[in-house]
């Protein structure tokens, strides 16, 4: 693999990677609480996003390019691996009164702006969970596992933060641990530091963390100096982010560090937020560029769960994950949507984006243009820094 100041590794002359280097066969896991109504009015995950990834993956054609699974709703024995009784104790009576108490927000942050409560929370919690247990379960069959619906990584032992109220990518570490694989690596490409998988796994010593996520930006954890003894690779980058940068890094930090672990299980949370275009970000990247580094570090781990996360601007969230099944099932990604998957993009709204600020190509196109650029000085100080503790 190779990136350089011009193009992102791999790509044609459109600017588009088309190679599908995956050797394990994919598996979707979903549920249908997914597709119902979420986080209220206003909130910027009340766009539909996961229901939309869904019904595009199906005008695409791709819904049986690969097996579907459904996750079972974990009970409290399995969620209190992680989480504190007392916190779920009031998650779920604020979820079935579908209010919190003044305590509750107080306590445990249910009920804010932030992390509302709204009809079916506890279950969608829930899915979150089963579904990243699941994911895992089907990578240890020899599977590369997406799970949309998961990332949740900001969910603390006791409080909900973040938008997150559990933290499912630590039961998709945990599950694989439990099988007894030896070493596993967290991979985290959302915009946002994933503070809550690298808290609660601290003390696990066969894992290793490495996070790219922007500086100044919520919830200020994960700089270049947290490095948890070595386990730690957290790069926090400046702000516009492009491909070429983003591609220096994959090259020279990310994957370095995963072939010295050699791990044998990876879970990666693959945020949409990071994409040019996200309100609640200003990294600049394509969709193009990110298939491509997911790809790049899947290929370094015998079992692999991709899971969500962040992605607050629906059309480009959409075609991320949407995009990265297609090519963990091998399909040809095509150059303009067919008419049923734009019926799909088209009727999504967000409030965080005025309707002159769409972009064309976000309603007809599957693949993004790459976002190339120079390579930064900044950028390069992080590669010097971090360069030689992966060797």
């Amino acid at each position: 693999m190779r990136f350089d100041d011009d193009a992102p590794a791999g790509q044609g002359d459109n600017g588009v990677d088309r190679r599908h280097p995956i050797a394990h066969p994919a598996a979707l896991v979903t549920h249908p609480v997914f597709r119902a109504p979420a986080f209220g009015n206003h909130h910027p995950l009340s766009t539909g996003r996961q229901g939309a990834v869904l019904d595009l993956i199906d005008a695409l054609g791709w819904s049986a390019a690969g097996k579907v699974a459904e996750p079972s709703l974990p009970d409290r024995t399995i969620l209190e691996r992680f989480h504190d009784p007392a916190y779920l104790d009031a998650f779920e009576r604020s979820a079935t009164a579908n209010l919190a108490s003044p305590e509750d927000r107080r306590n445990f942050n249910l009920g804010t702006m932030a992390c509302p409560i709204f009809p079916g929370l506890w279950d969608r919690a829930r899915a979150t969970i089963g579904g990243s247990i699941l994911a895992a379960r089907l990578a240890l069959e020899g599977y590369v596992a997406f799970h949309p619906g998961g990332g949740t990584h900001h969910g603390r032992a006791g409080r909900a933060s973040g938008f997150c109220y559990l933290n499912d990518p630590v039961f998709a570490v945990q599950t694989m641990l439990d099988a007894g694989t030896p070493r596993v690596v967290y991979v985290d490409f959302d915009a946002h530091h994933g503070d809550g998988v690298q808290d609660m796994l601290a003390a696990e010593e066969c894992v290793t963390f490495i996070s790219i996520h922007e500086e100044g930006r919520w919830p200020g954890t994960g700089h270049l100096d947290d490095r948890l003894e070595g386990r730690a690779f957290n790069i926090m980058v400046p702000r516009g982010l492009n491909d070429s940068e983003f591609g220096a890094l994959i090259e020279t930090v990310v994957l370095p560090a995963i072939e010295r672990r050699n791990p044998a299980g990876m879970v990666m949370t693959l945020g949409a937020d990071a994409l040019k275009g996200d309100p609640l970000s200003a990294m600049m990247l394509s969709n193009v560029a990110l298939w491509g580094a997911a790809e790049a570090c899947v290929a370094h781990s015998e079992y692999a769960v991709v899971l969500g996360g962040g992605g607050y601007n629906p059309w480009t969230t959409a075609r991320l994950w949407a995009g990265l099944w297609g090519r963990l099932c091998g399909q040809e990604l095509p150059d303009t949507l067919p008419e049923k998957a734009q019926a799909v993009l088209e009727p999504l709204e967000c409030d965080l984006i005025d309707a002159e600020d769409r972009e064309t190509e976000w309603l007809t196109t599957l693949c993004d243009r790459p976002n190339t650029g120079p390579i930064r000085p900044a950028i390069r100080e992080i590669i010097r820094k971090l360069s030689d503790d992966t060797q």
